[in-house]
């Protein structure tokens, strides 16, 4: 009996002794999450406060749900709502076939240095800072001294554009900006899927006499579901949320471009600034966590209706 006890505890502590390092691990990650993300969260009571600096956070008076009143009786309140879903819908889908047909491609390549190379290059401006990503889109928009209007347009006869004061392109370029700059971390991602399908699967096909698109179209996608179903559930938890960067950096605050470049993120640090109104801004940042919240779990539960595997939970 007594030889059981020691060899159970003997056991136990071989365990903890392969457990604790993992613990020790997670540990940081852990902490930067309770501190970061967690903490903060009491702060959500300024959503509904009256908030006064002199009183501090606890002491000032509630005022219900008028924070939320102002933020959606504003006359801007369907344009910064439709221009935050739109261009996020319009980026998950341009990106994730852009983002696909990278990572196919480059798992042709059959030079490990030059397929390395590409990886890193198409990794590099995902790494850059939405400043840096600014002054390169200035150097091709200038209306003066930029890329576009003078290697271009005036070869070209045509004449030049003012293109922070015209929004007929902004859709567009902010559309290619965020693809060019966002893709590589996508294609990171399928890239691995790809590489982790079974070879097997494409031996049997070529032996069958399955061409390369036959092969991409019947293997490659079909067992890409699984990580295109995680993304898309993600992508739907932030589809009321807005690069602020991209947003706001990109067009340099432009008031002629507001009406097409102006998110909800947008809109809250400029009331931010102009007014100071930071239950407004707290009651937009609840409101955007309430929606992605829910259409996390709404997603979720379809695709896991449909197809269990691929739930995130």
């Amino acid at each position: 009996m007594t030889n059981k006890r020691d060899g159970s505890r003997e056991k136990k502590k071989k365990r903890w002794k392969q457990i604790i390092p993992v613990y020790v691990m997670i540990l940081p990650g852990l902490l930067y999450l309770l501190i970061n993300n967690y903490i903060p969260m009491f702060g959500v009571i300024i959503a509904f406060k009256k908030l006064n600096f002199s009183e501090g956070i606890f002491r000032s008076p509630w005022n219900g749900m008028d924070n939320f009143k102002f933020l959606f009786a504003t006359t801007d309140a369907w344009t910064i709502t439709r221009n935050t879903l739109l261009y996020n819908i319009a980026f998950f889908v341009i990106g994730t076939v852009v983002a696909i047909a990278m990572a196919v491609l480059i798992n042709e390549i059959r030079s490990k240095l030059a397929s390395k190379a590409y990886q890193s290059l198409s990794l590099l401006p995902f790494l850059m800072s939405w400043v840096v990503v600014s002054y390169l889109t200035y150097a091709f928009l200038s209306s003066e001294t930029g890329l576009i209007n003078n290697s271009i347009l005036e070869p070209l006869g045509r004449d030049k554009i003012n293109w922070y004061m015209d929004k007929t392109y902004w859709p567009l370029i902010l559309i290619i900006v965020n693809t060019w700059k966002s893709i590589g971390y996508s294609m990171i991602i399928y890239l691995a899927s790809i590489v982790g399908i079974n070879q097997d699967y494409y031996e049997a096909a070529t032996i069958d006499g399955a061409t390369k698109w036959k092969q991409i179209r019947h293997i490659t996608l079909p067992l890409l579901k699984p990580t295109f179903l995680t993304l898309l559930i993600l992508s739907i938890g932030q589809i009321f949320r807005s690069d602020f960067g991209l947003f706001y950096q990109i067009p340099q605050n432009s008031g002629a471009l507001y009406s097409v470049t102006r998110t909800l993120d947008v809109y809250v640090y400029q009331a931010l600034l102009r007014n100071s109104d930071y239950g407004m801004s707290s009651a937009a940042s609840f409101y955007q966590s309430i929606v992605g919240f829910v259409l996390i779990l709404a997603a979720n539960f379809l695709i896991k209706k449909f197809n269990r595997e691929s739930a995130l939970f």
